[in-house]
Order: C-alpha cells, then sequence, then structure tokens
C-alpha cells in the first residue's frame, strides 16, 4: 500500500530547532500528531541563562502585542508568566516615546498595545517550560534531543519523509569521541525552525529540487547592548525611549526597562557609524545620535555588564510560499523562514503568529492531510508580510547595490509611511493607525484607510516636542 502522510514516520513530526519559534511550533503540533521529536543543537542551560547558540540574546527583545496575542491563543497564561518574571510592560507612546527628525512623540494616553521588554533568557525559559507542560498534558509524546544536529533531509523532490540527524562532538551523547555516525528520524512533517542558519535551500538541492527565491535588504546597520542600574531616579526616566536613525542622522540608541530593576541601553548605526564595543567608545556613541537626552543618563546608571556588538542585521526572505516551492511535509517558519533587522523587535512575534497559522491550517485541513505543507507555508507568509514591509521600508533606504533597488510602488509606500509616521508624532488617529499595523495586531491594508489617507497627504507635518515629554496627553484634549 503506498505511504500517505499520515502513516509515514509513525504520526511523527520532527521540529529542527528547540529555540522560540521551534518550541512554538511544538505547540501548533500538539494533538495533531502522536509524536513530536525536537532536534536541538545545543543543551538548555537550568534556570534563566544566556546560552551560546542565540547569538542576538544578550540584546534588546521586546514582544510585540500582535505576538503576545497569538503566543495567549497558542499558551494562554505566557503573557502573566513573564510578567510574573519580572518583565515590563510598555503602551507606546504613553509609555516608550520616539524621537523623529520632526521631534519629540507627544505621549497620547493610549493603551492599545501592550508590549513586553524583557531579557531572552526569561522569555525561553518561561516558554520552554511551558510548552512541556502542555505536552505532558496532551496526547502527544514529546521527546527532545539536546546536543543534536540536523545535517539532511530524507526522502525525494516530491515528499521529505524525515531529518538525518547526527550527535554533537563533545556532548554527552558521543562521550566527546568526536562526529556520531548520522541516523534517521522518520517523520510525516518537519517543521524547519533552525533560524538564521537554515540549512533547508542546500537540502533542497540534495533531494533534487532548486532553492526557493532569496530576497535581501541589508542596511548594513550594526548595535552594541549593555545592561545598566540606575543609581538614582534621573537614571529611570517613567517611559522608554527610542531614537531611531533618518536620513541626516543615521546613528541611534534604545534606552528600555527589563526585570530586576535592569535597563538595556542598544545603540546602534548604518555602515560608517557603527558603535565601538569599548567602554568609553560606547558611552561617547551615544553623545552623538540624534538627540542628547540618552546619553544625559550615563552618568545616573551604572554598568552591570560588558558592552556586546552584533552585525549580522540583513532582512532575508526565502519564498517558501512561492507555488511548488516546498515539497510535501516539509514547512519553515520563522527566521528560517523570513529574518529581520532585529531592532525593529519583530522576529519573536513572528515566530509566535507562524506557530498560530500553522496551527489554524491543520485545524482547518484536517490534521495532515495532502496539500498540508502548501497551505501552512502561505498562512506563515501571510503572518509574515506587515513585518517585512515594515523592515525593508525602513531599511532600503540605507541599503546599497541590488539590495537598494526598488520599484515605483515600494518607493511610493515608503514616501507615505514615512510621512505618516512624521504627521503621527502630533496626530493620535494617525499613530493609533501605524501602532496597529507596527505592532501586527492588523494587516497594512489598515493605513490605507481613507479617513488615514486624507490625514497623512493632506495636513501639514507639524514639529514634536524638544524634549521627551513629561506629561501625557489625555486623547481628547489631543483629538
Amino acid at each position: 500500500m503506498e505511504e500517505t502522510a499520515e502513516t509515514a514516520g509513525e504520526r511523527r513530526a520532527v521540529v529542527i530547532g528547540g529555540g522560540l519559534a521551534g518550541m512554538l511550533a511544538v505547540t501548533a503540533l500538539l494533538g495533531h500528531v502522536d509524536t513530536v521529536t525536537v532536534v536541538e543543537r545545543d543543551r538548555y542551560p537550568e534556570g534563566h541563562a544566556f546560552r551560546k547558540g542565540v547569538p542576538q540574546a544578550r540584546h534588546l527583545h521586546v514582544f510585540l502585542s500582535g505576538g503576545l496575542r497569538a503566543l495567549e491563543e497558542l499558551l494562554p497564561g505566557t503573557g502573566r508568566a513573564f510578567t510574573d518574571a519580572g518583565a515590563r510592560t510598555l503602551y507606546p507612546p504613553s509609555d516608550l516615546v520616539t524621537r523623529t527628525a520632526v521631534g519629540w512623540q507627544h505621549r497620547f494616553e493610549e493603551r492599545r498595545h501592550g508590549c513586553l521588554s524583557v531579557t531572552r533568557p526569561v522569555i525561553d525559559g518561561v516558554v520552554r517550560a511551558r510548552v512541556l507542560r502542555a505536552a505532558a498534558a496532551s496526547a502527544t509524546r514529546l521527546e527532545v534531543l539536546e546536543a543534536t544536529e540536523a545535517v539532511g533531509l530524507t526522502g525525494d523532490a516530491g515528499r521529505v519523509t524525515g531529518v538525518r540527524v547526527r550527535a554533537r562532538a563533545g556532548g554527552d551523547r558521543t562521550g566527546g569521541a568526536g562526529p556520531a555516525a548520522a541516523q534517521t528520524v522518520p517523520a510525516a512533517l518537519v517543521v524547519d525552525a533552525s533560524g538564521r542558519s537554515s540549512k533547508a535551500p542546500q537540502w533542497f538541492a540534495e533531494l533534487g529540487r532548486p532553492a526557493p527565491r532569496q530576497e535581501t535588504v541589508d542596511a548594513g546597520i550594526a548595535y552594541a547592548t549593555r545592561m545598566f542600574r540606575p543609581t538614582g531616579p534621573a537614571g529611570a526616566p517613567d517611559m522608554g525611549i527610542n531614537i531611531p536613525g533618518w536620513p541626516g542622522s543615521p546613528r541611534g540608541a534604545v534606552y528600555v526597562p527589563v526585570e530586576g530593576g535592569i535597563w538595556l541601553l542598544t545603540a546602534a548605526g548604518v555602515r560608517g557609524h557603527h558603535p565601538p564595543t569599548d567602554d568609553q567608545g560606547f558611552a561617547d556613541f551615544t553623545a552623538t545620535i540624534g538627540d542628547p537626552y540618552i546619553h544625559g543618563l550615563l552618568p545616573h546608571a551604572e554598568p552591570v555588564s560588558p558592552v556586546y556588538g552584533f552585525r549580522d542585521t540583513a532582512n532575508r526572505r526565502r519564498h517558501y510560499e512561492r507555488p511548488g516551492t516546498v515539497p510535501e511535509g516539509f514547512v519553515v517558519v520563522g527566521d528560517a523562514n523570513c529574518t529581520f533587522n532585529p531592532i525593529y523587535g519583530q522576529g519573536m512575534s513572528i515566530a509566535a503568529l507562524d506557530a498560530l497559522a500553522l496551527r489554524r491550517t491543520l485545524e482547518s485541513g484536517g490534521g495532515l492531510r495532502p496539500g498540508l505543507a502548501r497551505r501552512a507555508q502561505r498562512a506563515v507568509a501571510r503572518a509574515t508580510e506587515p513585518a517585512w514591509m515594515i523592515a525593508i521600508g525602513a531599511d532600503r533606504p540605507y541599503a546599497s547595490g541590488a539590495d537598494a533597488r526598488s520599484g515605483l510602488g515600494e518607493r511610493l509606500m515608503s514616501w507615505y509611511v514615512q510621512r505618516l509616521i512624521l504627521r503621527s508624532v502630533v496626530d493620535p488617529v494617525l499613530g493609533a493607525a501605524f501602532r496597529d499595523v507596527s505592532c501586527l495586531t492588523v494587516p497594512p491594508s489598515r493605513l490605507m484607510a481613507p479617513r488615514t489617507v486624507l490625514r497623512t497627504v493632506l495636513l501639514p507635518l507639524r514639529p514634536g516636542a524638544g524634549a521627551p515629554p513629561a506629561a501625557v496627553v489625555p486623547l481628547r484634549r489631543a483629538a
């Protein structure tokens, strides 16, 4: 009898990558397969600790409201668990204000989008514990292969039937005796959640099918982060501060609270303006960004970590959703599918939205039916599109070479969105529309509503505040 997706691998799913995207993918699969096997290169640390396999972990992490909503649907109560672990909730623009080319954003009394600011070890630890708990309460068996790497796929150009894995040299599974022989884990479905370093395009070539088309927009942005503990009220304002770069001012910084009374300061710059990672150079750099406010906070805050740098910030999208691109039995989510410049804080939220898209596809399509991979990949692409448009719209002006080329439609949209952002500094109606989209709660079409277009195009630009506003403006006064 011909094997089907329902019977292949004894209704097992394999998730490549046990980080945030992988753990959330596990939640999408619970109840739809008998076994989920997670293949994770690292060993998980005890408690909430940094691990080597998350190179961006030392830097700013924000869960946008749209990602939090998806996370709550996948794992109810996780937002409260973050808060219990010390995460801080920031509501832009009352709790998180932005400096733009026309001045500081007014602090409108808007509480539509609560975004969580917390360090990555807390995020990973909380989510992993809750996924393990959810799996234990489900009919699906979960097994996690730590210190194990995926080295290829099995199957052919039409269908993936499993993953070839190998224990990593030096891990407990090999006793440090060197690379072990590869073994095959059969599967009815393989989910690639391995992140930026995904080898799926190479594995496709081994199966005899072309790699997906890749789109890249690289602004050459690099950033550096340091933790601080305020030594008094002057080092801990009652709001987070965001000073992005803009044409003519290519350097910026963000200063936000996280758990344990700590604040994170991330400084960033495009090519030729990268922040130094030595102590004095980092501090001096903050004096050269688009506003002196953050630099003025440093005498009132004590450094409690080294300065950590990060440069792999290119936006990369692999178009697995194109017709005929993915074989049966293979789905790609998270950074393995689409990688964003981390400075925009979209990656974790997209990982949650991707996992929710996978779950809904499984539920609506009756589980592991033919065509699942194609339908799931299209759903993932729809979840990804708003964040992609925002990221490349912001980064394209700083890109060079082929990355800098854009069509007329994209250039017009970029001009329109930038004007909308500048108008929203003093306009609560436009600000609410932009935050609905940038926080990933509505599609970008929200920005093209007639009232929004008229206010953006016809009303003149007005300057914002000259310094971070001390008072919150009630919306009834701002209207």
